[in-house]
């Protein structure tokens, strides 16, 4: 599950940072090369993090995935917002919002046609709050997206395993998922993730191996 959700993630980034690089070629040399820059730090830090997803040793960071997920956003034509505040949060919360901000902003690039993408984070000291929310309504599909797609449904395991939730569904027009945690992980009882808005579908949650 772990190498579908990296790798999902970087081969994304890379295209679309290799669509921006094609364009830019003709008009911008030095912005194209920034591309290409970028698509090198890309490949190189996915391979450190394919290692350690495969030995066991990956924990992820919440900054360093907002990071890539506005990077991301700007070669994709979206405007990143991102607004943080509240308490520092434990290491094993960081991760499994990252998670949610790297699978989140995935979609965004690969399927929103988006013009704004907003990363919202905050917390009270129990709990923390992650949003990420789009304006789009899905790439030449004229109708709201769904959430039936496998990263989402390996992420609701991941924060029900937790004691988290995650809603995921059509809102205001765009897309919104939302992970709501402890702001210190322990493992707990599992939760019922709830579709969010009319036309949502629930993303199901249930015994057994994970989604892959």
């Amino acid at each position: 599950r772990d190498l579908h959700d990296l790798l999902g993630h970087t081969l994304s980034v890379i295209v679309v940072k290799a669509e921006a690089a094609r364009r830019l070629t003709t008009r911008d040399v030095d912005a194209a090369q920034a591309q290409l820059a970028d698509i090198e730090s890309v490949g190189r830090q996915a391979l450190t993090e394919i290692r350690e997803a495969v030995t066991g040793y990956r924990e992820g960071s919440l900054s360093r995935e907002i990071d890539g997920a506005v990077s991301a956003l700007r070669a994709a034509g979206v405007e990143p917002v991102v607004r943080r505040s509240g308490p520092p949060l434990a290491p094993q919360t960081e991760a499994l919002l990252g998670w949610v901000v790297r699978e989140a902003a995935t979609n965004v690039v690969r399927h929103s046609d988006a013009d704004r993408c907003e990363i919202t984070v905050t917390g009270d000291g129990e709990r923390a709050r992650l949003t990420v929310t789009d304006d789009g309504r899905g790439a030449g599909t004229g109708r709201p997206r769904t959430t039936g797609g496998t990263g989402l449904r390996g992420l609701a395991e991941r924060l029900t395993t937790a004691g988290g939730t995650l809603t995921a569904g059509p809102e205001r027009g765009g897309f919104t998922v939302t992970a709501d945690l402890p702001a210190d992980v322990t493992e707990g009882p599992g939760h019922v993730v709830r579709p969010v808005g009319p036309g949502a579908e629930a993303v199901p949650v249930t015994a057994g191996p994970p989604a892959r």
